[in-house]
């Protein structure tokens, strides 16, 4: 099993992309190719949503990503304790569905309290376990 992995990043225009490439790194690292894409989308929307809404000036979040049990699980740590809801955006509307996207396409997602403050926004992903022999990597 993979040891955890987890990266700040600080809140700047760059900081979804590159919270994406982290995750991408980690991915192949792994071996995950399965659900990578939905994974990526919603690393995405989480960390658009932390930069929107829960990072301050100066501040920065945490992405951090786990394998356990067949399930991915990705991350997203900030310092605010104001909790994510989704919205119900109109047609008209051009932001508001991150969530929507997000309840979509994870497995299970939800929101924990950190102590001393702020949240962790979590999402997981049921993936194909693979493993390698000597013919390559054979899903179980």
């Amino acid at each position: 099993m993979p040891r955890p992995a987890e990266r700040r990043f600080s809140r700047a225009d760059a900081a979804v992309p590159e919270a994406r490439s982290f995750l991408r790194h980690v991915l192949s690292e792994w071996d995950i190719i399965d659900r990578s894409d939905d994974a990526l989308l919603c690393l995405s929307e989480l960390a658009t949503n932390a930069i929107r809404h829960a990072v301050p000036q100066g501040g920065y979040f945490l992405v951090a990503a786990s394998l356990i049990d067949g399930r991915l699980r990705v991350e997203v740590h900030d310092q605010s304790g104001r909790l994510p809801h989704i919205n119900c955006p109109d047609a008209e509307d051009v932001s508001g569905r991150g969530l929507l996207l997000v309840d979509a396409l994870a497995d299970g997602w939800g929101v924990q309290p950190r102590v001393p403050s702020g949240k962790t926004v979590w999402t997981e992903f049921k993936i194909e376990t693979r493993h390698k022999s000597a013919a390559g990597a054979i899903p179980c």
